[in-house]
Parts: C-alpha cells; sequence; structure tokens
C-alpha cells in the first residue's frame, strides 16, 4: 500500500525544538517534491517547507531561520527540524509527496505539534 507515515509530534514549550520525520516506500520518494504542511484549528492548510529532487529548498516566511527540511533518500525519510518553536507553530502537520509527471500527490494522516507552557 502507497503510504506516508509521520512520526515525532508532540507537546513542547515555547523556545523548544522537535523533529518530525516522515517515511515512505521508494517508490514515492524518487522523483518527488516532499513538503511539509500544517493546519491549525479554524485555518486553512498552509505549505511550510518543501525539498525538490533537484536539492532546492522553500520555506515559508514564518518558519526562516527556524525549521530546516531535509530528506534521507536512501532511507525514503523527510525530516522537518523545528527550533526555537512559539505558538503559532501549533498544528497538525502533514508530509506530502509530489510528482507531477506520474500524477502522484499523496498524504500522510498528520503529527500533533502542540507549542504550550
Amino acid at each position: 500500500q502507497v503510504q506516508l507515515v509521520e512520526s515525532g509530534g508532540g507537546l513542547v514549550q515555547p523556545g523548544g525544538s522537535l523533529r518530525l520525520s516522515c517515511v515512505g516506500s521508494e517508490s514515492i520518494f524518487s522523483g518527488s517534491t516532499m513538503g511539509w504542511h500544517r493546519q491549525a484549528p479554524g485555518k486553512q492548510r498552509e505549505l511550510v517547507a518543501r525539498f525538490t529532487p533537484s536539492g532546492k529548498t522553500y520555506y515559508t516566511d514564518s518558519v526562516k531561520g527556524r525549521f530546516t527540511i531535509s530528506r534521507d533518500n536512501a532511507k525514503n525519510t523527510v525530516y522537518l527540524q523545528m527550533n526555537s518553536l512559539k505558538s503559532e507553530d501549533t498544528a497538525v502537520y502533514y508530509c506530502n509527496a509530489r510528482n507531477v509527471l506520474r500524477n502522484l500527490d499523496l498524504w500522510g494522516r498528520g503529527t500533533q505539534v502542540t507549542v504550550s507552557s
């Protein structure tokens, strides 16, 4: 079954750090842009960061300098290192794999990140 599985979410105090992981099969990762999105209560899902097959990265302005996306193709895993977390980072974080040529747009089930004292 083709799927993405996220892990690493949890409760953290403001200023703390978390690392999210997303594991998938090789068939998903090969040639796909891997992204992390998030959805806070009452808000639309937004793109947080993405990593293209060519190695280019993108970050939404609110996380620049605090979050880092990386991928390990050998492990079919994409990571999101989140530092200096703020309460406004609280959301469900979703992993996404997108490959236009293969008509692939796959989502994980999400992992909850709560930043609170």
